[in-house]
């Protein structure tokens, strides 16, 4: 499929650009999204949560009543987890959330994403551009005169930018990122992706060469 390539005035420069059929125009695999998903928020996770079980209160272990006629339960020591400040029963030990994806169902749940996208016209294509110096108001322009404004917008370029990073950071609905930094969760959130002209060949590239 073609689309148009706009500059960063939001116009329409003549050019086109083809997009790969085996790469946004395959057979959507939602379970592959699902589970592409799930491992990036799982890898997200710290996994240190911990409290303290009975064995690790600091306490006295004497016997804190007699054994019979209190006409209550029987209570053997301060840090039972029935009492206030005892230890917790089954509480969260740190873990490790994350787990294993071959490789070909990552690149199908990215290749689904990304065809997703395509059917829903959430792509534009626009020609590389570079900032002089990091400027939060030229990128502010950029999403305006693309009519990207109150929308979450994903920009992917070729490589690393400084400038064009640092001009997206304080942006709440605007992300940049390079082509070996997408990822399936990052495509899914935005509303629109933004690809530069060079970053399609880029992309294409990575997926021949076995990226994820």
């Amino acid at each position: 499929m073609e689309l148009a390539v706009y500059n960063i005035s939001g116009k329409d420069t003549g050019r086109k650009v083809t997009l790969s059929d085996d790469i946004f125009g395959i057979e959507p695999n939602d379970h592959a999204i699902y589970l592409d998903v799930k491992q990036y928020l799982a890898n997200q996770r710290q996994g240190t949560h911990k409290s303290k079980e009975r064995g690790e209160i600091a306490g006295s272990t004497r016997k804190i009543k007699k054994q019979k006629g209190t006409g209550t339960a029987r209570a053997g020591s301060i840090k039972s987890p029935v009492f206030r400040g005892g230890g917790r029963v089954f509480g969260p030990k740190p873990r490790n959330y994350s787990f294993k994806l071959n490789k070909k169902l990552k690149q199908l749940a990215r290749k689904s994403i990304l065809t997703y996208k395509l059917k829903d016209s959430q792509i534009k294509i626009v020609e590389d551009f570079d900032f002089e110096m990091p400027s939060t108001k030229k990128m502010v322009d950029l999403n305006s005169k693309l009519r990207l404004n109150d929308r979450n917008s994903l920009i992917v370029l070729r490589e690393p930018n400084k400038n064009v990073y640092l001009s997206s950071r304080n942006l709440q609905d605007v992300n940049v990122v390079a082509v070996s930094e997408l990822t399936t969760y990052k495509i899914a959130k935005a509303s629109n992706l933004i690809i530069t002209e060079k970053s399609v060949e880029a992309l294409e590239m990575h997926f021949k060469e076995g990226g994820i």
